[in-house]
Formats: C-alpha cells, sequence, structure tokens
C-alpha cells in the first residue's frame, strides 16, 4: 500500500544568485561573479528535497502561487522534473513570480533580499481546494513566506484532521508569530530566529530579558508556546531536540560552498523520516545529514541532496 502524501504549502521563487568576494557596504558598488537564474522559494526547495529524499513511487505535493510570467513556467518545469506534484499551484494572472535576489561572499554566506510577487495571494481558499489532500497526508511543512492567516487555517485544518504538522518559522515577523502558529506538531527554528522569536516574548506579557544565548533555554521557552517538539538548528553542531527532555543530535562535518538551501533540506527530510516512521533522534539525524550536503553545492535545488547522498554521508559517519 503507497504511503501518505507530504504536502508543502508554502513559496516559490526564483533566485537571481551572485557571488562576489564580500558584501557591498552602503552605497559601495562590488564585482560580481555571472548572475545565475536558481529555482528557490522555501516551499519549493522544501517539496524538492522531499521529493529527493523520499523513495520512489511516494508522493510529494506542493500548494501554492506562481504568476504567469517566464520564471513561473520554468518553476512549473522544475519541480516536475524532481517528482514534485504540482496540482496545486495556481498561476496568477498580473502577479510575478516570486524573486529572491541573494548574494553570496567567499566564505559561503549569504544576504536576500525578497519579493514575494504571488507567494503573497496563496489564499485560505488555496488550503480549502486541496482539503481533502492535506487531511490525507503523512506530514504537512509549511514556512512564512506566504501570508500568516493562510499559514495559521492550514494548522488549524491539520489539527482537526489529526496530520503532522512541522513550521519553518522564517522569516520571523516583525511582530513575532501569532499564538495559533504555535500549535504545531514541530517547530524548527535556527538559533538566531529562536531568538528573535522570544525577544518579541515582551508582546504576550513577559519583561524583555537579555539576549538568550543558551540554546537550552531557547528551546525550552519556545517549547511553552505550544509546539509539540522544538528542533533548534545548529548549523554545523546539528540539532538540538526540546521535548519532554532534551537531547542533542550532532552535525556533519562537510566542505561549505554555499549554505542557502541547508534549512530546506533539514525540513524535507525531516517530513520524510516522520512520514516513514523514524524514531525521532533518527529523523534528526537523516535531517542533520541532508542539511549538510545541501551545503556542498551552489544554489538552492541543484544543491538539494539524493537519498544516497544523505545514507551515505550517515554511514561514512557512526
Amino acid at each position: 500500500m503507497p504511503r501518505k502524501p507530504i504536502v508543502v504549502i508554502g513559496s516559490i521563487n526564483m533566485d537571481l544568485v551572485c557571488r562576489c568576494a564580500r558584501m557591498p557596504r552602503p552605497g559601495e558598488t562590488v564585482a560580481g561573479q555571472d548572475l545565475l537564474t536558481i529555482p528557490g522559494g522555501k516551499g519549493a526547495n522544501q517539496a524538492v528535497a522531499a521529493a529527493k529524499v523520499g523513495a520512489a513511487g511516494d508522493e510529494v505535493h506542493l500548494i501554492g502561487r506562481v504568476g504567469a510570467d517566464d520564471f513561473g513556467q520554468r518553476m512549473l518545469v522544475a519541480l516536475r522534473e524532481h517528482g514534485v506534484r504540482t496540482q496545486g499551484i495556481t498561476v496568477t494572472e498580473g502577479s510575478s513570480t516570486g524573486c529572491a535576489m541573494i548574494l553570496v561572499d567567499k566564505a559561503g554566506e549569504n544576504s536576500i533580499v525578497l519579493s514575494p510577487g504571488a507567494n503573497a495571494k496563496v489564499s485560505i481558499e488555496d488550503v480549502n481546494a486541496a482539503a481533502d489532500l492535506i487531511a490525507g497526508a503523512a506530514v504537512v511543512i509549511l514556512q512564512l513566506e506566504i501570508p500568516l492567516d493562510t499559514v495559521a487555517h492550514a494548522i488549524a485544518l491539520c489539527r482537526r484532521a489529526g496530520v503532522k504538522v512541522i513550521l519553518d518559522p522564517t522569516p520571523v515577523p516583525a511582530k513575532g508569530l501569532p499564538k495559533p502558529l504555535y500549535q504545531v506538531d514541530v517547530l524548527t527554528p535556527n538559533q538566531s530566529e529562536a531568538e528573535v522569536l522570544l525577544e518579541t516574548g515582551a508582546a504576550m506579557g513577559r519583561s524583555k530579558r537579555a539576549r538568550r544565548v543558551d540554546a537550552k533555554q531557547l528551546g525550552e521557552e519556545l517549547l511553552e508556546r505550544g509546539p509539540g517538539v522544538v528542533l533548534l538548528k545548529l548549523g554545523a553542531k546539528g540539532a538540538m531536540i526540546v521535548d519532554n527532555e532534551i537531547q542533542h543530535v550532532k552535525g556533519f562535518k562537510v566542505n561549505v560552498t554555499d549554505t542557502t538551501a541547508a534549512g530546506d533540506a533539514f525540513n524535507g527530510a525531516l517530513a520524510v523520516a516522520l512520514a516513514e516512521g523514524m524514531e525521532l533522534g533518527r529523523a534528526v539525524r537523516f535531517a542533520n545529514a541532508a542539511g549538510a550536503r545541501a551545503c556542498e553545492k551552489f544554489g538552492a535545488q541543484p544543491a538539494l541532496p539524493t537519498r544516497m547522498d544523505v545514507e551515505s554521508l550517515m554511514e561514512g559517519m557512526h
């Protein structure tokens, strides 16, 4: 019997990428290399990541929007080539496809400006149109490059249907995360996102505390806000699982070329592992390996690893 599908609801962007020796300062021009156009967007990246590390025959569906333009058509073709089901993607007249302008310095760090385009129109109606698909999913993945009320509606729908939800809380909203968005099974911020989420805690009746640098404390305070589990992504150090107890799952050493889609690789692989019924510690190790592999290549979707890539790294690092 085929496994239940993984459903990703989120953004679809074309990434316009330029490498440079270092980031320009305000008012400064620096020389860059050739401009690359690479399919990206957190929703699309996580769907492709799940499709590439999933088992043959498993279904990954993406719900989102592209513009009625050349980038939109290229995104749809790229997604299908990677095995992502695109029936839930709406081509939006009068909107451009989302674009991310990305600078990558020689250390592999990136700086991004995002133009949401059609992503800003992903609606509650789009989610309702896919309600049966979502209710029958093994796991649903969400991020915050689409409207927050759409994300909240999708989370509520999943909760009613008893479907496991992973929320990647990025980009962190200026006013923090609304309470309904914490009501997910797994919250996967990185450390800086976790700090920003908690700095907005003053709005929840807490006094602002000194800047937190202790990952354990960050995870525990976020857990108090409602998620079932907090998985704190710690880059090269791996990830920390915070639920009834705290478990650190080590990262993998790789040669870093570009960190652009490492978090997306982590989330996509995590969804696959949970859909396959892996125990959480093993699922996070699998996700860590996928995130590490994604750092070895340049770009977003082209860097996302296959199942073989992930398993070979895990087997080589007992």
